[in-house]
């Protein structure tokens, strides 16, 4: 029951909303892994707590996590109600072609800033911009700042590697699709719009103070369809496909100060998205847990967020701001960041997932940043593209600015093992190489894991109170070997199918393993309902479906 005061409030903020998510809402929201989302929602932060948070659904999961879609990650104690196994983070590692994409024509190399006599700062990089694998003509396209603030191009690549600068009609003779200043923007491949508006943009005006927002048909030709609220420059924003709203990244300093921490709201309609001052919340920002850098010591600062639906979850890549000096531009780096939710983060890793260069002269010694839509998936590979500023040593100027490839192992995020580092603590008794899920519901049949099993891994079933449910138990369970992302992991006899939607565990007993993620699949071919950030070849709507 709410009161008639609360009622009117309810209302009056839906009829002033302008397309926006009200900040109150009659009826609580639950989302497709159990979390119900408290309210209001976001929740209404006005300052930024710089001591590390655990996220509200790991301290209080729901009685039962649906796990119907998306691969099923072990980047938090989400899903574990008790392990014996050692968790490990996994970082980026940079692709050998690297950089993949760098200024070579005269547009990309104009620098319109004084710069130090016969340094410019010539740039084709993503700036997030973005980089998405589109079904209709099967080709990677990224999105990026061609000229130091000067435009935007268009680049296509059959295999995410080797990249191509086809010639667009908005500028003839050139791959440019936005002939106008920029600095910070975001490009998104929308699967779920009509045709008009597959492609979504919002590019940051430094004149106006506020995101122009635009959308095509096909990622040359833009219609501008309005401005957004006022924000920060390095604005960028994302889709949130669990809850079907436009979520922004907005750049806040706190007063009298440049310590960057960032703002939020969301949208349903993105075309009108447009906000008041007072609307935008408090979301996130650099904490006590982050690190600081030897040569500097300076607090971080937290620089952008770009963040992307990654299977069951959303993936976020957090570029921090660990301070700079003269004789080198700022080095920020890109940590990695897990929701549950799409606005509490888990950041559990705090060392670089993709790192600047210490060695002066490579292509990302100043500055590496992330790309809108994060990832794009090469098979069983996630790429990862990112800005990089060669900087000039001596100096604070970017220098040459870059794309560059880091590359992941497909879920690679983080493993659960038997196998613990020099020193670390082992637990003995009955948990040891062992872990138990939370209770879990899942209407498929057929269990999968993506892991590298150098001796074996078998499961069992369990009942919400923890007994076995035959005849899945573990010495009915066919041990897993060997290396794959797919791998099926059965029992002797009966599919999981007989126990569709009932309330369970799962028990997983590992020797000689790292276990990436599992899920439970409608099919044996093992597909997992999940999203699939910036798509990839094979697959349709941007779903592994």
């Amino acid at each position: 029951m709410i009161t008639r005061r609360e009622w009117l409030a309810t209302a009056g903020a839906l009829w002033l909303g302008r397309g926006r998510v009200g900040a109150r809402q009659a009826a609580r929201e639950t989302l497709p892994n159990g979390i119900i989302l408290p309210s209001p929602w976001p929740p209404r932060r006005h300052t930024w707590d710089a001591a590390p948070q655990q996220p509200p659904y790991v301290i209080a999961p729901p009685p039962i996590i649906d796990i119907d879609t998306g691969r099923q990650l072990f980047v938090d104690d989400f899903l574990i109600e008790e392990s014996g196994l050692h968790r490990t983070f996994h970082a980026a590692t940079y692709h050998p072609a690297s950089p993949v994409l760098r200024p070579t024509r005269d547009y990309e190399r104009r620098d319109p800033y004084e710069r130090v006599a016969g340094h410019p700062s010539p740039a084709a990089m993503v700036f997030s911009d973005g980089v998405f694998f589109d079904p209709a003509d099967g080709l990677y396209k990224m999105w990026y700042m061609a000229g130091y603030q000067q435009h935007t191009a268009l680049a296509t690549s059959r295999d995410g590697i080797s990249w191509t600068r086809p010639a667009l009609p908005v500028v003839p003779g050139t791959n440019i699709v936005m002939n106008r200043w920029r600095d910070s923007s975001t490009v998104w491949l929308d699967h779920q719009a009509a045709g008009g508006a597959r492609f979504k943009m919002a590019a940051y005006d430094l004149e106006a103070k506020r995101l122009r927002l635009y959308v095509s048909g096909d990622g040359v030709r833009w219609t501008e369809t309005g401005q957004s609220g006022v924000c920060g420059d390095r604005s960028t924003f994302f889709r949130n496909p669990f809850r079907g709203t436009w979520a922004f990244s907005l750049r806040a300093d706190r007063p009298g100060s440049l310590t960057r921490y960032r703002r939020y709201i969301e949208v349903r309609d993105f075309p009108a998205a447009n906000w008041d001052e007072g609307d935008p919340v408090v979301w996130t920002g650099a904490d006590g847990g982050d690190l600081m850098r030897a040569d500097l010591r300076t607090g971080p600062q937290l620089y952008n967020v770009d963040a992307v639906a990654y299977e069951s979850l959303m993936l976020g890549l957090f570029t921090l701001y660990r301070g700079e000096q003269p004789g080198r531009e700022k080095p920020n780096d890109v940590c990695v960041a897990f929701s549950r939710d799409g606005f509490h983060w888990s950041r559990e890793s705090r060392t670089p997932f993709i790192s600047v260069s210490e060695r002066p002269g490579d292509w990302n010694w100043a500055n590496v940043q992330s790309a809108g839509g994060c990832c794009v998936m090469a098979g069983d590979t996630l790429y990862f593209y990112v800005s990089g500023r060669q900087g000039i040593p001596g100096t604070e100027l970017p220098g040459e600015c870059s794309t560059g490839l880091a590359t992941l192992r497909r879920d690679g995020f983080a493993s659960v093992s038997d196998q613990f580092p020099p020193g670390a603590a082992r637990p003995g008794g009955p948990m040891r190489g062992s872990l138990v899920t939370r209770v879990l519901r899942s209407s498929g049949g057929h269990l999968f894991v993506n892991a590298s099993v150098r001796g074996r891994i078998r499961a069992e079933v369990l009942d919400r109170d923890g007994r076995p449910i035959a005849p899945f138990t573990i010495d009915q369970s066919v041990a897993v070997t060997g290396d794959g992302t797919r791998l099926p992991l059965t029992w002797k006899t009966g599919t999981l199918r007989a126990i569709s939607g009932q309330a369970i565990r799962l028990r997983f007993v590992l020797d000689r393993a790292e276990l990436y993620a599992f899920w439970i699949s409608p099919s044996a071919a093992g597909q997992s309902r999940g999203y699939l950030a910036g798509g990839g070849p094979g697959y349709a709507g941007g779903v592994d479906a």
